[in-house]
């Protein structure tokens, strides 16, 4: 079958936890899309709905999450109706992730090599073992690790060599796309900046899709494309990197520009959000950031802005774009 031009297409995607209060609106009729060998940062504040976006990609859901519907093609297909036998043969093969927290995503009692030995040998059995092991290193020496340190333990690396060995195993099958979750988090500026390099030179390389999720929004200029801003589980503005630090259109992205510094340009002072992101329990009606919009009218409290596109590719879901009346 011919690929489709987007590596990613994900069209009303709704996904619901599932809790004694009732359900949480995590994922809610999100849309967005990502070209083959492109790169999309996902940005918002903590309980955005990030995360549970990357994970419904994956359908690595906790018990007590669900997709209550929408659609998730990966090169075309649908993996929402799938069972999570065939959806198996789409991680690490054409989907991968690379976690937060790196020691949790490996185990101690376990070389390094052995753990991604493991995924190919799944998912890759044609390949010799010999071609594999070669493979290793040269995934290494891509992400910047010598490949001497393949058969040594997690805990024998330090926090940016573990954090190198998972991004080496995330692209061990050859993914389509790569999903990396605040993987520079836990680590300090001068390791974290070394990364982000890294980790854009390997996606030039390789020529892969990469979805970047953070709530720095500068780690998210310096290696997409494009951003999506979410608010309270929903996609409030999708466009060009350029276009969002420049030109933001939604007052929520206004709001996170206004209150990031900036070491160029003129000085200005910073401008906090006020008030916090709803309890996604019991979502307002109408606009979910209504109750800290500046520009919020009657029509924001009670109607739901479309989610449309208002400049060449600028989409947002917004009844005052850029603030007008």
């Amino acid at each position: 079958m011919e690929k489709s031009e987007n590596v990613l297409e994900v069209e009303n995607l709704t996904m619901h936890y599932t809790t004694r209060k009732g359900p949480v609106y995590a994922v809610d009729n999100v849309h967005f899309s990502l070209a083959r060998g492109g790169s999309l940062g996902l940005v918002g504040e903590s309980g955005c709905g990030k995360t549970s976006v990357a994970i419904s990609l994956l359908k690595l859901l906790p018990e007590n999450a669900e997709i209550l519907g929408g659609a998730i093609r990966l090169n075309g297909t649908d993996v929402v109706p799938i069972t999570e036998t065939e959806m198996r043969k789409f991680r690490w093969k054409n989907i991968s992730m690379v976690f937060q927290a790196a020691m949790n995503s490996l185990n101690p009692v376990y070389t390094v090599e052995d753990q991604i030995l493991e995924a190919m040998h799944q998912h890759i059995p044609h390949m010799s073992e010999a071609d594999m092991k070669s493979r290793i290193e040269g995934l290494f020496e891509l992400v910047g690790l010598d490949p001497s340190f393949k058969d040594q333990y997690p805990h024998q690396y330090s926090g940016g060599m573990r954090q190198r060995a998972v991004i080496a195993m995330a692209l061990s099958c050859d993914p389509d796309l790569i999903i990396a979750d605040e993987p520079t988090t836990a680590l300090d500026v001068i390791v974290q900046d070394a990364l982000l390099k890294q980790i854009k030179l390997v996606q030039e390389k390789v020529d892969m899709a990469m979805i970047y999720i953070s709530h720095d929004i500068a780690v998210i200029a310096e290696v997409s494309e494009r951003v999506g801003v979410m608010y309270a589980g929903k996609m409030a503005e999708l466009a060009s990197t350029e276009a969002i630090f420049h030109r933001p259109i939604h007052p929520y992205t206004m709001g996170l520009m206004s209150s990031f510094p900036s070491i160029a340009g003129e000085k200005k002072e910073l401008v906090m959000l006020p008030g916090e992101p709803p309890d996604l329990l019991a979502p307002p009606p109408g606009c979910r950031f209504h109750p800290r919009c500046p520009y919020a009218t009657e029509i924001c409290q009670e109607e739901e802005p479309e989610f449309k596109d208002h400049d060449s590719g600028h989409f947002a879901a917004c009844w005052h774009p850029g603030g007008e009346s």
